[in-house]
C-alpha cells in the first residue's frame, strides 16, 4: 500500500502503517482503532455507518462483538486524540447512525525521489560512509548493552492493566447496558490519565467471557498483565454502589478499591463521574514507587 498520510490540528496520521503522532511524538494506537482512525479520516466530514466500519474493519465472515469493540475502538482514538465525546473537536457520534470526523484534514504529499546528478564527481576515500559505519556500530553496542540491561531489570518493563467489564449485581437487567458504558468510559479515562507510563487493555476477547468462566490467572498470564480491575455495580432503586478492586497479578493481591455511593437519577452523569473518578484514584497508586517495588519482588508470571 502507497504512504497515505495526513494532518489534522497537531496530530500527523500514516494510515498505511496506523502511526500517530502528535507534534513529532509517537501516540501509541492498536492496530484495529488505528483502522478505524485510517476510514474515518479517509471520508472526513461523511457520516460513516456502523455497518459500513463493520464491513470493512471486522469484515462479514468475523463473527464478533462487533458492537462492543467498535465502541472501545472509538474509546481508544477519543483517548489518544484527547477528544470528548460531549464537546467532540475530531469525531461526533450520531446515535444510532455512526460517526463523523468533523476536523479539516490535510492530505500531506509524498515526498518526491531525488534524482541523481549527471556530473560525474572526483572519487576520493568516502569518508563519510566511514564514519557513518563506526558510528552505526557504535550506536549497535549502546542498543546491546540495554537490551541487556533492560533484561537484568524487571522494573524496567512496562506495565499492563487488564480491565474487565463492571458486573451487574443489581439484579435489574436494564443496569447492564449501564455497566458496559461505564466499563468502556472507564477504559478511555484510564489510558488517557495512564500518559504513557503504563498500558491498559479492555478490548482483548479474553475479558468478555461470562463471569462464571473468568480465569483471572489466565486474563493475566494471556495479556502479559501485572494488575486486572474488576468492577461491581451493585444495589438498585434510587442509590447505586460502584465497586472497583485493583487485583496485582499473579499472587491476586488487593492494591486498592474503590467504593462510590451515587443516586442513579442520571445514568449518564454517574457513568462519566465515576470512570473518571476510579482512573484517577487507580493512576496514582500505580505510580506509587512502593507498588512498583512490591510488584518486582512478587512472584513472576
Amino acid at each position: 500500500m502507497d504512504q497515505e498520510r495526513f494532518r489534522f490540528g497537531s496530530f500527523e496520521f500514516d494510515a498505511s502503517s496506523g502511526d500517530l503522532r502528535r507534534d513529532g511524538l509517537l501516540i501509541r494506537l492498536q492496530a484495529q482503532p488505528a483502522k478505524v482512525l485510517a476510514h474515518l479520516v479517509h471520508h472526513a466530514g461523511q457520516i460513516v455507518a456502523r455497518e459500513d466500519l463493520h464491513s470493512t474493519i471486522w469484515g462479514e465472515e468475523t463473527f464478533v462483538d462487533f458492537e462492543r469493540g467498535l465502541n472501545v475502538c472509538i474509546a481508544q482514538i477519543r483517548s489518544a486524540l484527547g477528544d470528548e465525546s460531549t464537546s467532540p473537536r475530531f469525531i461526533r457520534t450520531l446515535p444510532r447512525r455512526g460517526y463523523q470526523f468533523i476536523y479539516p484534514v490535510e492530505r500531506i504529499p509524498a515526498q518526491a525521489p531525488v534524482e541523481p546528478s549527471d556530473e560525474a564527481e572526483p572519487r576520493t576515500f568516502p569518508w563519510r560512509t566511514f564514519l557513518a559505519c563506526v558510528a552505526g556500530l557504535a550506536i549497535l553496542i549502546g542498543i546491546a548493552a540495554s537490551t541487556k540491561w533492560r533484561r537484568g531489570s524487571h522494573s524496567s518493563a512496562p506495565l499492563i492493566v487488564a480491565v474487565v467489564p463492571f458486573d451487574n449485581e443489581t439484579g435489574d437487567a436494564g443496569v447492564s447496558r449501564f455497566c458496559n458504558e461505564l466499563s468502556d468510559n472507564f477504559v478511555q479515562q484510564f489510558a488517557a490519565a495512564s500518559q504513557g507510563h503504563f498500558r491498559v487493555i479492555g478490548n482483548a476477547s479474553i475479558l468478555r467471557v461470562p463471569r462464571e468462566q473468568r480465569d483471572l490467572a489466565k486474563i493475566a498470564a494471556t495479556l502479559h498483565a501485572q494488575f486486572v480491575v474488576l468492577g461491581q455495580v451493585q444495589g438498585g432503586g434510587a442509590q447505586t454502589r460502584i465497586l472497583a478492586h485493583l487485583i496485582r497479578m499473579p499472587d491476586q493481591t488487593h492494591v486498592w478499591v474503590v467504593r462510590l455511593e451515587q443516586p442513579f437519577d442520571n445514568p449518564f452523569a454517574l457513568e462519566s463521574t465515576a470512570a473518571r473518578e476510579i482512573a484517577q484514584e487507580f493512576t496514582s497508586k500505580l505510580s506509587d514507587p512502593a507498588i512498583r517495588a512490591n510488584l518486582s519482588a512478587s512472584p513472576s508470571n
